[in-house]
C-alpha cells in the first residue's frame, strides 16, 4: 500500500482522528481500503460490545462480577456472553468495550501468564501481572482510535499481602490501583454510586456478593446496553470471588436465589416510600 497523499485542502496535520475518519471515507489519494485490512470495514457501532462490569474487594478477597448483555449499537446482539475470566489461579479479568478484542486479550493474557509460570516455576506477582495487562491494552490504542476499545478490570488475591487487589485501565494502557472497589462500562456510573453507597470496610463475602447483583441491577435500569437479571431464561450475571483459596465461578442456583431477595428488597422499598419509581 501506498502512502497516503494529501492536497492542500484535505490535509488533517496532527490531527490522527481526523486522517482516520479520511482515510475510512476515501478522502484522499492512496486512502486504506478494508479489502487491505489496515481498517475495520464496518461501522464501530455494528460491533458487539460487553458493557458493565463491577468488583468490589471484602474481607478475604475480591468480587468481580458483569452482566450478560452485548449490544451493537441499539441492537442486543447477545444475552449471555461472558465477561469475566479466570486469568490464572489467584486472579481474573472483567472485559467491557468491542467484544472480539475483549476476549482475544484475556486469551493471550491468560498464556502468557502460563507460559510464565512454566519457564520461571513460579507465578508472576500480582503487581506484574497487572502491568502485563496494562502493556496490552496499551498496545491496543491503534484498534481503540478506531473504535475498538477495551477497558478491563483486574483483580486478585496477592498471595504476599494477604489480601485483595483491584486495578483499572484507561485506554491507553494506563494503570490505576484502586482501594476498594471499581467499575467500568456504559452503566459503570449508576453501579459505582450504588457500589460508594453500599460498600463497608471489611465485608463479608455474601454482602460483597449482594453489593455487585444490587450495582448492576440498578445499572440495568437506567443504562440500556446493560443486561438485568432475567429468571425466565436463566440468565444472571457472571460473578467470581478471589480469595486465597483461588477464583471461583459462583453458580447460577445460588444467583437466582440471591436475585430473588434483591428483587423483594427493591419490592418493599418501592411500596414503602408509596409506589414511587
Amino acid at each position: 500500500m501506498s502512502l497516503p497523499r494529501f492536497g492542500p485542502h484535505d490535509d488533517p496535520g496532527p490531527d490522527f482522528a481526523a486522517l482516520l475518519r479520511l482515510s475510512r471515507s476515501g478522502g484522499h489519494a492512496g486512502a486504506p481500503d478494508a479489502a487491505s485490512g489496515s481498517l475495520p470495514s464496518v461501522s464501530p457501532s455494528e460491533i458487539p460490545h460487553g458493557t458493565t462490569c463491577v468488583a468490589v474487594r471484602y474481607d478475604s478477597g475480591v468480587v468481580l462480577a458483569g452482566d450478560r448483555r452485548a449490544t451493537a449499537g441499539h441492537l442486543i446482539s447477545n444475552h449471555r456472553i461472558e465477561k469475566v475470566f479466570p486469568a490464572d489461579r489467584h486472579s481474573g479479568v472483567a472485559i467491557a468495550g468491542a467484544a472480539g478484542p475483549s476476549t482475544e486479550m484475556v486469551r493471550l493474557f491468560q498464556l502468557q501468564l502460563e507460559h510464565y509460570e512454566k519457564v520461571e516455576g513460579t507465578p508472576i506477582s500480582l503487581e506484574g501481572k497487572a502491568n502485563q495487562l496494562g502493556q496490552m491494552v496499551r498496545a491496543n490504542l491503534p484498534a481503540a482510535m478506531q473504535g475498538l476499545v477495551v477497558v478491563p478490570i483486574f483483580a486478585g488475591f496477592d498471595t504476599a499481602a494477604s489480601r485483595g487487589r483491584i486495578f483499572e485501565y484507561d485506554v491507553t494502557g494506563g494503570r490505576y490501583e484502586e482501594r476498594d472497589h471499581a467499575a467500568t462500562g456504559s452503566g459503570s456510573l449508576h453501579a459505582d454510586i450504588v457500589v460508594k453507597l453500599g460498600f463497608r470496610p471489611s465485608m463479608a463475602r455474601a454482602a460483597a456478593t449482594d453489593l455487585v447483583l444490587d450495582a448492576l441491577f440498578v445499572a440495568s435500569d437506567a443504562d440500556s446496553a446493560t443486561g438485568g437479571p432475567d429468571p425466565v431464561r436463566d440468565v444472571f450475571p457472571v460473578v467470581a470471588v478471589i480469595d486465597a483459596d483461588g477464583y471461583r465461578r459462583i453458580d447460577d442456583a445460588e444467583l437466582r436465589r440471591r436475585t430473588e431477595r434483591l428483587v423483594r428488597r427493591h419490592r418493599s422499598r418501592r411500596e414503602a416510600d408509596g409506589g414511587a419509581s
